[in-house]
């Protein structure tokens, strides 16, 4: 015996050594970068001002109400927390076990039937009472490691629905912040046809005032109906798109559609702001869907060591106590039963199911690896585009304001040069025409240019929240309803 407890201990130690082996840790996953983005103006590493609170920079308070509410409304947020919440109590019971498995069983039985028998002795015995109560505990030992490997991937996979949930939350802020630009864009260009309507009405009936003495021809006053059909037709057009722009941001905060109130207008938004991007390594730690995707790397991995485990033999120890009587209130007269005992079950003969399982696991691994460095790559073209976007819009805004300039001083000399009778009205219909245009275009292009700015804000990983600032949020909706 003295040699045989030295021995076992010596087993014990090689079997918990071998089951480190299998679980070997996760590494990490590392891809070249560059040292810089491509179109950053700045070129140097300053601190980012991608934080929670990034919307503010738009000075907008409407906005900021609208992310708000919507950050505590939004019916993906909420699915989102519901799927952290299963997440981690599937953390807990892959933690239960390491623990002890405890359970307890009774019987009462009541009869004649005697036992041990042939069936042609078979006789009716007396009337017996037969009661009994017993426990049992079972505890599989984690030798290899498997339930370990099983507990750091549901680790990994609690914090990939977190960094999910914020991935939600930086699109929910994102497509509120945009589609509230559109909205503002919108009710510009309604306004924009809404005025040009009104100034072509005036303009029609001095026309036809002037034919009417015959002071002009007819095709005067009928081009002049034209143009005036033209921005007629062009104000339903706005007023439905206003619409639908409320109705879709009315969802995103998850309520009915409904009429949205704007804060400051689209002409008096700030459209120049500088952003620090920081480092291209900076995006590892600060997308959430990078980082999601790393930890479903990390889940992968464990899953491969507690596949390994799995094809080695499972050591349990069992245990039980009770007591058994003819009557109840002696069940615990007499001295207890018990029994304890251990055992292993050990996979001989699988026909390469195990195995296979394994190397499915280790595949499944490398394809989170490449589903990861894929993800990155393609933060990094999200960055640059949204930063060559920009630089382009500064370049194109300023176009468009001084073609609003141009085109203005145009329609008024035009109609100058027609009023005094030295021009055509053609040439004043098209001076109309292309400053009707223009400051379509400058909405257009200002809306873009601050949409552009969210974009860059998304890639860069700003606008995520925490659990907690998730929870204030949700007070400050109910609050404002």
């Amino acid at each position: 015996m003295k040699a045989i407890k030295p021995l076992i201990l010596f087993l014990l130690v090689m079997m918990v050594a071998y089951g480190c082996k299998l679980r070997k840790p996760f590494e990490g996953t590392e891809m070249p970068m560059p040292s810089a983005f491509r179109f950053d103006a700045q070129q140097q590493p300053q601190d980012s001002v991608v934080n929670i609170g990034w919307w503010e920079l738009f000075d907008d308070p409407q906005l900021d109400t609208l992310i708000a509410t919507g950050l505590g409304n939004s019916y993906d947020v909420r699915i989102a927390v519901k799927r952290l919440e299963q997440a981690q109590k599937t953390v807990k019971i892959q933690n239960a076990e390491f623990l002890p498995k405890f359970s307890a069983n009774g019987t009462a039985t009541r009869g004649n039937s005697v036992s041990g028998l042939r069936f042609d002795q078979l006789g009716l015995g007396s009337v017996n009472n037969n009661f009994s109560i017993t426990g049992n505990a079972s505890w599989e030992l984690d030798f290899w490691g498997k339930y370990q490997s099983l507990s750091e991937a549901a680790k990994a996979q609690y914090l990939a629905s977190e960094y999910t949930l914020r991935n939600i939350q930086l699109q929910l802020v994102s497509n509120i912040a945009q589609n509230y630009f559109l909205l503002l864009q919108e009710k510009a260009r309604l306004e924009i046809a809404t005025a040009t309507l009104n100034s072509r009405d005036s303009s029609l009936n001095i026309l036809r005032q002037r034919f009417d003495r015959g002071l002009i021809p007819e095709i005067d006053v009928n081009q002049a109906e034209i143009q005036r059909a033209i921005a007629a037709t062009s104000v339903p057009v706005f007023k439905r798109s206003v619409a639908r722009q409320e109705n879709l941001l009315s969802v995103l905060l998850g309520q009915a559609p409904g009429e949205i109130q704007v804060g400051k207008l689209l002409a008096d938004q700030k459209a120049q702001m500088e952003i620090p991007t920081g480092l291209p390594s900076d995006l590892l730690q600060r997308r959430p869907d990078i980082l999601a995707t790393e930890q479903q790397v990390i889940a992968q991995h464990a899953l491969v060591g507690a596949a390994n485990a799995n094809r080695l033999p499972s050591i349990s120890l069992t245990g039980l106590i009770g007591g058994a009587s003819n009557e109840l209130t002696s069940l615990t007269a007499g001295g207890p039963l018990w029994s304890v005992g251990g055992g292993f079950t050990a996979p001989l003969f699988q026909w390469g199911q195990l195995k296979n399982q394994a190397d499915i696991e280790r595949l499944k691994r490398d394809e989170s690896v490449l589903n990861y460095e894929a993800t990155v790559l393609g933060a990094f073209r999200e960055v640059e585009d949204a930063l060559i976007t920009i630089s382009t819009l500064k370049e194109e805004i300023q176009a468009r304001q001084d073609n609003v300039v141009a085109a203005a001083n145009a329609e008024y000399l035009s109609r100058e040069r027609y009023d005094k009778g030295m021009t055509s009205y053609l040439e004043y219909l098209e001076q109309q025409r292309q400053y009707f245009n223009a400051r379509l275009e400058y909405a257009q292009t200002a809306q873009q240019l601050l949409s552009s700015y969210v974009e860059l804000y998304k890639v860069l990983g700003g606008g995520w929240m925490s659990q907690e600032e998730q929870q204030a949020a949700e007070q400050a909706a109910q609050q404002e309803n």
